[in-house]
């Protein structure tokens, strides 16, 4: 298998050349056969749709068997037997190169550049999409309510930041971990508690944000481990920026519904010591302090508008 502009080629038997191209920001594959008859003159072409790797439908059959739903999580068997499967993938088995259209940059050139996807397949109890990020691309920080999600970085170099909610009866000081609101102050932030009720007048000067534990904060190169997130374990909330062109696979158990409200939250996230007083920040050590984090729920920023593309890749065997 080499990679060529404009796709990858992989050369059979019979002169059977498969290739994907991109055409029109799409994913383009066929097998192109050419014989030539006894007087050289003419050759016939045709094209057909590649078989499906065994890989993909292997992922795509245990996920019909292993999802049952929101809020639903896998046991420890499934998982595993999950993540044996997309560890085996690889760029070629859903026609992926470096070389593609949508991982060039798109937009005014101040800005960051837009993040492309497309759908595999989808149902009410799974998903299997591929995210493309051109260099320096962010998808921003962002939850997967009632939700199960592997991640396999196909292609590329990622900066992963991950956070899980800091519950109560994990006793972190300061002692409530529930919604706070912080008066924004030009010299100091004065810290309040409430019952999250926000009164109209101070909502400009307020800032609700709740305490979170970094779970991830680091670079990862592909081929890579898959990972795995919970409804509330795991990095459940995280933030994707592209280090170089990358391609994630995601596999989503369920996936976002708006109808179901299990509708995608964006975050901003602070220092611990931003929004905690001098008294809490002391009794937290300086090691445990980087580990955690206030989040403020915010609405969805410009980035996190994304171009959507067909999938012309192999094409899943739904009645396997």
């Amino acid at each position: 298998m080499t990679v060529e502009t404009g796709g990858l080629v992989g050369q059979s038997k019979n002169n059977i050349t498969t290739t994907v191209k991109h055409v029109n920001n799409r994913v383009r594959y066929g097998n192109k056969t050419e014989k030539k008859n006894r007087s050289y003159k003419k050759m016939r072409r045709e094209v057909v749709f590649p078989r499906v790797p065994d890989v993909l439908q292997q992922l795509f059959v245990s996920c019909t068997q292993i999802f049952r739903g929101p809020g639903f999580v896998p046991p420890a068997s499934d998982v595993n037997k999950l993540c044996d499967i997309i560890d085996k993938m690889k760029p070629e088995d859903v026609g992926l190169s470096k070389n593609l259209q949508f991982f060039k940059p798109t937009g005014s050139v101040n800005r960051t550049p837009r993040v492309t996807y497309t759908t595999i397949y989808q149902c009410d109890q799974f998903s299997l999409c591929i995210f493309f990020l051109p260099e320096t691309a962010v998808i921003p920080l962002h939850n997967h309510p009632e939700m199960t999600v592997f991640s396999k970085l196909l292609l590329g170099k990622m900066h992963i930041k991950s956070y899980d909610w800091v519950e109560p009866k994990d006793s972190i000081p300061p002692s409530k971990c529930e919604i706070s609101i912080f008066f924004k102050s030009p010299n100091r932030i004065l810290s309040f508690v409430f019952d999250v009720i926000i009164i109209g007048f101070f909502f400009p000067l307020v800032v609700a944000v709740r305490l979170a534990r970094l779970k991830a904060n680091s670079v990862y190169t592909a081929p890579c481990n898959t990972s795995v997130l919970y409804p509330t374990t795991g990095g459940n909330i995280h933030q994707f920026t592209a280090v170089t062109p990358c391609a994630v696979l995601d596999v989503l158990g369920p996936p976002y519904s708006k109808e179901d409200d299990r509708d995608c939250s964006y975050y901003k996230d602070f220092p611990y010591s931003a929004f905690s007083n001098e008294g809490e920040t002391t009794r937290v050590s300086e090691e445990e302090r980087e580990g955690l984090g206030w989040l403020e729920e915010i609405e969805a920023p410009e980035n996190a508008v994304m171009d959507r593309i067909d999938y012309l890749g192999p094409q899943i065997i739904e009645n396997y």
